[in-house]
C-alpha cells in the first residue's frame, strides 16, 4: 500500500521529521526557504497533505478550483489565520492545528516581554553592550514596578489563563479580562479574576494589557488608535497573539507620543518585516516570534501534527480538527 504523500513547508525538529519520513512519503524542506505561492499551488496538485506554518500564506487564490489532490492541511501551530478556512471548507479539505502544547512557553514569553518593557531591560542591555553605562546612580533608567499592578487579559483561553496565573500568583497582580464568551471556572475564580463586558473596560483599568485572542478578520486591528487612546498613559501593551490584532501604525504613533508607556511584541503583521519606526523606538521590546521556541514545545507541536496526519489517513477521528 502506497504511503500518503505529504510536504513539509519548513524545517521541523529532526525527531519529528524522522517520524514523518518513516510513516509517510514525506518531502522535507531541507533548505528551510519559505515556499513561494506557485510552489504552494503546485503542492495542492501533487500531495495528499500540506504541512504549513505561520510563515506560509494560504489565501484563497492558492487553492485550486479543481484537481486538488490535497485532502488535509496539518498546520504547525495553534493560530490558522494565515489559511483561508472558507476556501478549505468549500473544497472539503480538513484543517488541523496543534493546541495545548505551547500554552506555557507562550505565556512565559508574554511575561518576559511584560517584565522587560516595564523594567527597561532591553534598553539597559543595549546601553551596557555599547559601553555607555556610567555606573549606578539613583535616577538611572527608572522603570515601572510590576508587582501588585493590574493586568488586563484580552482573550481568556488557555494561554490567557496561563499568563494570568503567572502574573497573579507570581507577582500579586490583579486580573481583569475580556472574553467573547462567559468564563467562570475554578482557575479564574482562584485568581479572583474579573470578567469585564468590553475591551474598553479592560483598557481603562489595566496597567498592563496582554493580548491572547485569535487573529484573522474578526480581530484585525482590534487594538486601534481609539483603543490605544483608551489605555492609561502609563500602561503597557503586550502582544503574543497575532500581529494583525494591533494596528502597527497607530501603535507607533502612541509610543512616539507617549500616549502609552511602552509595548512588548513577539508578533508582527507582515512577518518577517517589522516597521523600521518600531525598531527605532526605545520604549518597545521586540522579539522574533519566539512564543513557542523551546525544544520541548516545538517537538510536541510536530508530534501533534503527526497525530493528526496519522488519524486522518487511518480513517479515525482527527484530534485537532478546526475545519
Amino acid at each position: 500500500m502506497m504511503k500518503p504523500r505529504v510536504v513539509v513547508t519548513r524545517r521541523w525538529p529532526a525527531a519529528v521529521e524522522r517520524i514523518l519520513v518513516e510513516r509517510f512519503d514525506a518531502t522535507l524542506n531541507t533548505n528551510d526557504v519559505p515556499l513561494g505561492q506557485d510552489q504552494i499551488k503546485a503542492a495542492f496538485r501533487d500531495f495528499d497533505a500540506i504541512l504549513p506554518t505561520v510563515s506560509d500564506k494560504l489565501p484563497r487564490d492558492v487553492f485550486p478550483d479543481s484537481d486538488s489532490r490535497t485532502r488535509l492541511i496539518a498546520n504547525y501551530g495553534v493560530g490558522f489565520s494565515h489559511i483561508d478556512i472558507d476556501a478549505a471548507r468549500e473544497r472539503d479539505i480538513v484543517v488541523t492545528n496543534t493546541p495545548g502544547v505551547l500554552t506555557d512557553c507562550t505565556a512565559d514569553i508574554a511575561m518576559s516581554l511584560l517584565l522587560s518593557v516595564a523594567r527597561r531591560t532591553g534598553e539597559g542591555e543595549r546601553q551596557l553592550r555599547a559601553g555607555e553605562w556610567k555606573g549606578w546612580c539613583p535616577t538611572h533608567m527608572i522603570g515601572t514596578k510590576v508587582s501588585g499592578k493590574t493586568l488586563g487579559i484580552v482573550g481568556m483561553g488557555r494561554i490567557g489563563k496561563a499568563m494570568a496565573q503567572r502574573a497573579h500568583f507570581g507577582f500579586g497582580m490583579k486580573i481583569v479580562f475580556h472574553n467573547r464568551s462567559r468564563v467562570d471556572d475554578e482557575e479564574t475564580r482562584a485568581m479572583g479574576a474579573t470578567q469585564l463586558a468590553t475591551v474598553e473596560d479592560v483598557l481603562a483599568q489595566a496597567d498592563f494589557v496582554s493580548l491572547h485572542c485569535p487573529g484573522g478578520a474578526e480581530n484585525r486591528h482590534l487594538i486601534n488608535a481609539s483603543r490605544l487612546a483608551a489605555m492609561k498613559p502609563g500602561a503597557f501593551l503586550i502582544n503574543t497573539a497575532r500581529g494583525d490584532v494591533v494596528d502597527e501604525q497607530a501603535l507607533i504613533t502612541a509610543l512616539k507620543d507617549r500616549l502609552i508607556a511602552g509595548a512588548g511584541l513577539d508578533v508582527f503583521a507582515e512577518e518577517p518585516k517589522v516597521p523600521e519606526a518600531l525598531t527605532r523606538l526605545e520604549n518597545v521590546v521586540l522579539l522574533p516570534h519566539l512564543g513557542s521556541a523551546t525544544e520541548e514545545t516545538r517537538v510536541a507541536m510536530g508530534m501533534k501534527a503527526v497525530d493528526n496526519l496519522t488519524a486522518f489517513f487511518e480513517g479515525r477521528t482527527v484530534p485537532d480538527r478546526v475545519v
